[in-house]
């Protein structure tokens, strides 16, 4: 059986953690075949978004840390083999296609850190999220230190890292860390529709916009602004931009090739 379902759903990568009888605990294993499948999403131009979920009660317990110990201790952490991306982005090529997440019940520390490398979340009420490597003797590795406060500010970040305590989905939400709250069981379906809609959106345009606003997040401001309208230029020779103007004169949805 795979610790990652794998799945190519018309426009769409479904990426699923496999191993609900460990609660999704994350071996070595599997962070190889999450790993892949972003290179599969980033490298197959008939794939335009990503949904990554996991089956089961529980997104993940976290990193099985027996099986992990040797790689933090080597001083330069995991490394993607050719043919992967790291799901993390701590190493290697940013993923430059959208992916939405969809959590339950428990999401931890791992959890956490793929969720803070995806751009749009769905949870269900009662999940529970922490960064619990303090209590472990370690730090967070796998980007919570880097990205969680920007997502919901210095303080409130502190406040969970330092700490390792549990925060809840509705503390999520109210920072913005998820965008939707469901409820239980809905997650996948919600997430879905979301991917879907992106899915149908002009590609070059969606990941024009997901570039230009990771250079903004991660070059400042200043340099997004000078990338826009060199950015834009090929977009706007492409066929999309014919048929997205096409599709407004002829009031109907557009249909997008992504050339």
């Amino acid at each position: 059986m795979a610790l990652v379902n794998v799945e190519k759903k018309d426009h769409i990568l479904l990426i699923g953690l496999n191993r609900p009888e460990k609660m999704n605990a994350m071996n070595r294993e599997m962070y190889h075949q999450i790993a892949a499948a972003y290179y599969q999403l980033e490298n197959d131009p008939e794939l335009r978004v990503g949904l990554m979920y996991a089956e089961g009660d529980h997104f993940t317990s976290g990193l099985q840390l027996d099986d992990w110990a040797g790689v933090f201790a080597n001083g330069k952490g995991i490394e993607p083999a050719e043919g992967e991306l790291d799901p993390f982005h701590i190493t290697g090529q940013a993923l430059g296609k959208p992916v939405v997440f969809a959590a339950q019940g428990i999401c931890f520390t791992c959890g956490v850190e793929m969720m803070l490398n995806t751009d749009v979340r769905v949870a269900a009420k009662g999940t529970r999220f922490a960064q619990l490597e303090v209590k472990r003797g370690i730090f967070a590795c796998g980007g919570a230190t880097i990205r969680l406060q920007r997502e919901i500010g210095w303080g409130n970040a502190q406040r969970y890292l330092l700490t390792g305590d549990e925060w809840t989905a509705e503390q999520a939400y109210q920072w913005g860390l998820i965008q939707e709250l469901v409820e239980p069981g809905e997650q996948f379906s919600v997430a879905l529709d979301i991917a879907e809609k992106i899915a149908r959106a002009a590609p070059l345009g969606v990941r024009g916009s997901l570039k230009s606003s990771k250079i903004a997040v991660c070059e400042g401001q200043e340099v997004a602004k000078q990338r826009l309208f060199p950015d834009l230029q090929p977009v706007m020779a492409s066929e999309d931009v014919k048929e997205g103007i096409q599709s407004f004169m002829e009031r109907r949805e557009a249909i997008f090739k992504g050339k």
